[in-house]
């Protein structure tokens, strides 16, 4: 029955006159035939989607640092530190309780513009499936994850400013990019499963052509993943993931639905193109020298500010649990300074996975039509 449903889709993919093969065939004709078939109100939905994506990066951006002023200003941070120093007598645990409390009380606040944006916004623009209970069941999860991965970062961090006061913002940028690196080799196996179902692909007339695919260029895995991306969005996707041993190839169920054998194809072919051309390791390298300088920022900014305002805020220096929202604040700056930068990284790896992909799978028309979707 998938079979024959591919089969129908594929009949039912109409290759635009300009772009079909022949002696005339030309490459921008061709492309300008699939951009034009969007009606001008899809084009300006589309683009209002965008853009207001830029806008909420703006404004998650400055509500975070107003955030970080009021926790200092108002000396919540170091009444969130003086509680935490009083569990134990142990510095680590401080940390960590320290951290705790940081992460509830400013994800609370932040909490209605989450749901706005990750919620309201995705339903109005179609891209949302899921019921409010869901979402906020994922955020549930999301913030368990954050508090022991994010609790056992920050004892780390804190613990290398300690002993190293002068040399921390190198020693701790390595400790981040090494975290970085774990993340990516237990996310698809440990962390994934926790917010989707990930079921092995039966299907021979799917499956077969994307492991050829990836056996011809390096990916030794056999076995294909469904993630059931439905429950919470309509959006189609695939990724090859994971890190030393954990690498799996996984497509989202609404990309299986909404597309044809074709499709499939060309998507799966731009994903193999990111794990043949080493761009995770790439990306790693590249992030790593972002970080470095990053931290670099951090001890630059920090000595300054907290030298103008740490006795006010009751921030005594770097190792002070008290100024994590100075670090936190100052390390979204240099980020949001550097997007061109990490745009830029992200934009070149893309465009090398989509010639990849479209000379690996062969698709061109396949990869067209799932563009535009």
């Amino acid at each position: 029955m998938r079979h024959a449903a591919l089969v129908l889709a594929l009949i039912l993919v109409a290759i635009p006159l300009s772009a079909q093969q022949g002696e005339a065939f030309d490459v921008d004709a061709a492309t300008r035939a699939y951009l034009d078939r969007p009606s001008p109100e899809e084009k300006a939905r589309s683009d209002a989607y965008f853009e207001g994506r830029y806008w909420i990066q703006l404004w998650s951006f400055l509500l975070g640092i107003a955030l970080a002023w009021a926790l200092l200003h108002f000396r919540i941070s170091r009444w969130i530190r003086d509680r935490a120093t009083r569990v134990t007598r142990f510095a680590t645990v401080h940390r960590f309780a320290y951290w705790l409390g940081y992460l509830i009380l400013t994800s609370l606040v932040l909490l209605p513009w989450t749901i706005y944006t990750g919620y309201f916004r995705e339903h109005r623009y179609g891209l949302s499936n899921q019921t409010i209970g869901g979402f906020m069941g994922d955020f549930a999860k999301g913030l368990v994850v954050s508090a022991i991965f994010g609790g056992i970062l920050v004892a780390l961090i804190y613990s290398v400013i300690s002993k190293h006061p002068t040399s921390w913002w190198i020693r701790g940028a390595l400790v981040l990019v090494t975290f970085l690196i774990i993340g990516i080799a237990i996310g698809p196996v440990f962390i994934a499963p926790l917010f989707n179902e990930y079921t092995p692909l039966e299907d021979p007339e799917v499956r077969e052509p994307i492991v050829r695919m990836a056996h011809a260029n390096g990916i030794e895995s056999d076995q294909v993943w469904v993630m059931d991306a439905s429950r919470q969005t309509s959006r189609i996707s695939a990724n090859v993931s994971g890190l030393l041993g954990t690498e799996r190839i996984t497509l989202n169920d609404n990309l299986l639905e909404r597309t044809s054998l074709a499709e499939i194809e060309a998507v799966m072919g731009h994903e193999i193109g990111h794990y043949a051309l080493h761009h995770i390791w790439k990306m790693i390298v590249m992030l790593g020298v972002v970080i470095v300088v990053g931290f670099a920022f951090l001890r630059w900014g920090f000595e300054r500010l907290s030298a103008r305002w740490g006795a006010q805020w009751g921030v005594e220096g770097p190792g002070d649990l008290a100024g994590l929202p100075l670090l936190a604040a100052l390390f979204a700056t240099f980020f949001f300074i550097a997007t061109p930068v990490t745009n830029t990284i992200i934009r070149v790896q893309e465009a090398e996975a989509d010639l990849f992909g479209l000379n690996a799978a062969r698709q061109p028309d396949g990869f067209a039509e799932v563009a535009l979707k």
